[in-house]
């Protein structure tokens, strides 16, 4: 197998990593949501907060270091207006994704104490869920951006 093949899975694999697992923990997060229990919840916040340290963080410093390493292997200057077009949406996906990070640890550790005191969610787990909730819109439609951006390489100016 040749370097630029390997530089190529490494970069569609980190790319489906962080699809992947963004779609899966926020279909997860609702669903457990929706059972308003505490417990489970908790549980699967605890899940959660785990993969996006393993899964999603990991692939999130692969992803630039493997684009740089293609685009200068294939002849591309970083300065192509695709590249930067798509180096822009994931910088917004990071600045979506960073504070959902802090807020699904809160969510998670609201629910434990909720679950640990018997006691329904407060008011403050209500709100950053909310927010958690909308900041995933944007980022998931920036994430689908990329994806277009990346295979049409289109000549923005």
């Amino acid at each position: 197998m040749d370097w630029l093949l390997l530089l190529r899975l490494a970069h569609i694999m980190g790319a489906v990593v962080l699809m992947g697992t963004g779609a899966g923990i926020a279909f997860f997060m609702v669903m457990s949501q929706r059972s308003r229990d505490p417990r489970m919840i908790a549980h699967v916040a605890g899940i959660v907060v785990l993969a996006d340290t393993v899964f999603t963080a990991t692939a999130a410093i692969v992803q630039p270091i493997t684009g740089t390493l293609l685009a200068w292997s294939l002849g591309w200057g970083l300065w192509e207006s695709w590249i930067i077009v798509a180096i822009g949406l994931y910088l917004s996906v990071g600045a979506f994704w960073l504070p959902v990070v802090w807020i699904q640890i809160r969510l998670r550790d609201l629910a434990q104490q909720s679950a640990a005191q018997d006691a329904p969610l407060p008011d403050a787990y209500h709100r950053l869920y909310r927010i958690w909730f909308a900041f995933g819109w944007p980022a998931f439609a920036a994430m689908i951006a990329i994806f277009w951006v990346m295979l049409a390489r289109p000549e923005f100016w």
